[in-house]
């Protein structure tokens, strides 16, 4: 059986920036995927928005590693070419009745060390974008989008320059833990066991059937799994918006909002479509069956939503586009759950770090929860 110092498991964004921490620190470092390529499931199917850190809870995981990764983020595409832009977004208000919700997003914003936030009238809404419908909005310059492929690509190369590796197509089917460090076996035809002293479980939505899947778990500590699907529909022509458009949060999300790429292609989402946990029950290494596709007769409620923003909204201009799934720790009926990053202290076990909930800002915070791994690590 080979030893190595680290396993990661799971290349998504947050996976591969915990693998190149690691290996900066001249960790030998291998990361376990399970699909054919990298960044294929969570990390590809979302808004790829840097987001500010408005909405947590003051003192939160979800808030403090937002506002310090937002930060990292823009300085490491900076440094690495990684195609983004600091686009700015506004919050809107759509009747009096919600502008107290504005407000009070704009204190909880400052709070945790956002400070850059503008609360606009409706005509300096309207002056910044013509075609906006508000009675109030609320600006935040620091809002911005990124290439989240590029940005993976770079992690990768990061981690791999300092003797990382990737091992595509090679699900984890099982381990133990054990004196010394944890046992794991992976693969698909050809089966690999490797001892790892250290281990961190970035396996998304798989994260909660990974770590039962290691004996000598404690499976009470492992929190209930929900899946959340999140459909986009893209908008036919050019966008007469040039900044991110939301409306007020909602149970379960952000709303329907309107992002940018950045070819400056509009497109809407995510809805909120709970789903039943597909992956209860199922081995480990088995794979799952999960519907990605958009439901073309979930547009009429994409209309609706998005007229109450933009009114002008032409009729038949909205396409599906694509549909991503939120690892959620916290059911639809549930108050929303912060990040859950669970290291020894939590549970006992030497070197072993699980990543639960990382939805978003999960792409925003990478780098800082990639930190936050390699503290609960103590590694320096």
């Amino acid at each position: 059986m080979e030893s190595i110092a680290a396993v990661v498991i799971g290349a998504g964004v947050v996976g591969l920036a915990c693998a190149r921490t690691l290996a900066r620190r001249g960790i030998e470092t291998v990361i376990l995927e399970r699909n054919l390529a990298f960044g294929s499931e969570t990390s590809a199917r979302n808004s790829e928005v840097i987001h500010a850190g408005l909405y947590y809870p003051t003192g939160s995981l979800k808030a403090r590693l937002c506002v310090a990764g937002r930060q990292q983020l823009y300085a490491y595409c900076g440094t690495h070419a990684i195609g983004h832009r600091r686009c700015g977004k506004l919050v809107v208000a759509t009747s009096a009745g919600q502008e107290g919700r504005l407000a009070a997003l704009q204190a909880q914003g400052e709070a945790n060390g956002v400070d850059d936030l503008q609360l606009l009238s409706a005509a300096e809404a309207r002056a910044l974008e013509p075609q906006l419908a508000c009675t109030a909005a609320l600006l935040s310059p620091s809002t911005g989008i990124v290439d989240s492929h590029t940005l993976m690509l770079a992690l990768l190369g990061d981690a791999e320059r300092d003797g990382a590796s990737l091992a595509l197509r090679s699900p984890l089917r099982g381990g133990s833990i054990e004196a010394g460090g944890i046992v794991l076996e992976s693969g698909t035809v050809d089966r690999l066991q490797v001892k790892a002293a250290m281990v961190i479980n970035a396996a998304g939505l798989w994260a909660p059937q990974v770590a039962g899947a290691l004996r000598g778990f404690p499976t009470a500590l492992i929190p209930a799994s929900f899946h959340a699907k999140g459909n986009y529909y893209a908008l036919a022509g050019r966008s007469p918006f040039t900044r991110l458009v939301y409306p007020l949060p909602e149970a379960g999300g952000l709303g329907v909002h309107l992002t940018l790429d950045l070819g400056g292609q509009a497109r809407f989402g995510p809805d909120v479509e709970w789903l039943p946990d597909p992956l209860a029950g199922q081995p480990i290494g088995e794979s799952d069956h999960r519907d990605y596709r958009v439901d073309p007769a979930r547009s009429d409620a994409f209309y609706g939503e998005i007229r109450r923003y933009w009114p002008a909204l032409p009729s038949e201009s909205l396409s599906p586009a694509y549909a991503g799934i939120r690892p959620k720790i916290a059911g639809p009926t549930d108050p929303a759950a912060d990040f859950l990053i669970q290291g020894p202290a939590q549970h006992g076990i030497p070197r072993l770090v699980n990543l639960f909930g990382i939805e978003s800002p999960g792409l925003t915070a990478c780098l800082a929860i990639a930190e936050s791994v390699a503290a609960e690590l103590q590694i320096g």
